[in-house]
């Protein structure tokens, strides 16, 4: 197996930042740091409410960011507007939802078929690869490649709320659907990637399934940080990830 891509999503270091409503911490200084301490790639959402990452830290971004950044964003025309002008290297559209604390589930891409083949057309005509964020469910997987995506991030927080609440059964079951959904993506041409919840003791399941090329991961590793150091909390997953899939392959 390849080596598996790491994207750092920075989203909660503005959360701490918009506590106070400081201009510190810098989701910019986050990133460059994500970069030194080996991560591939960043993410941010870009939220309607703007509860976190702000229209200025993606301007900061797309100035200043030598990785690639993955804008993630909700198929509203806005954000659509926003996507167009950065023309970033990756757009990711997430389900959104006023209430919600964090995204709770996958895209209902059967259900939204027409509106989301129309949303992402403009977007991969301006150069950025589409993402959408999708449920272990091969029906939404099917229809994700028929609309045009070139990539689907599958959502492994069912599989994470089982280990930590200690379901098992559960967990085993997810992670079967995660590898099922994973090896159907791959197989339909599409790039696999992951994530959503993912820890330092629910990472290696994750980085061993070999169709799965990328992992972004961010609450957990702000949340390590204020412990290790970002650097060091980023560190440490990149090796568990390497070492999974080291193993696996030998």
């Amino acid at each position: 197996m390849g080596r598996q891509r790491l994207g750092v999503n920075i989203d909660h270091v503005a959360t701490v930042r918009n506590a106070r409503g400081s201009s510190y911490p810098d989701p910019l200084r986050a990133a460059l740091l994500a970069e030194r301490a080996g991560a591939d790639g960043i993410t941010a959402h870009l939220r309607e409410d703007r509860r976190h990452i702000a229209d200025g830290d993606i301007d900061a971004l797309m100035r200043e960011l030598n990785l690639p950044l993955n804008l993630e964003l909700a198929a509203t025309a806005e954000m659509q507007a926003i996507a167009l002008r950065h023309r970033p290297h990756a757009v990711c559209i997430v389900p959104e939802r006023r209430e919600e604390i964090t995204t709770e589930a996958g895209l209902d891409v059967v259900g939204h078929k027409d509106r989301l083949a129309e949303f992402i057309k403009p977007l991969t005509d301006a150069g950025s690869r589409v993402s959408l964020f999708v449920g272990a469910d091969l029906q939404q997987i099917r229809c994700s490649a028929e609309i045009g995506a070139a990539v689907v991030e599958l959502h492994t927080g069912s599989y994470c709320d089982a280990h930590f609440e200690g379901r098992g059964g559960d967990r085993d079951r997810e992670l079967e659907r995660l590898c099922e959904a994973a090896c159907l993506a791959a197989s339909l041409g599409l790039e696999v990637h992951a994530g959503h919840g993912l820890t330092y003791g629910t990472v290696a399941p994750i980085a061993v399934i070999p169709e799965i090329v990328e992992l972004n991961i961010g609450h957990f590793l702000v949340g390590e940080a204020i412990f290790l150091g970002l650097e060091q909390a980023i560190s440490r997953m990149r090796h568990l990830m390497d070492e999974a899939r080291s193993e696996t392959a030998g």
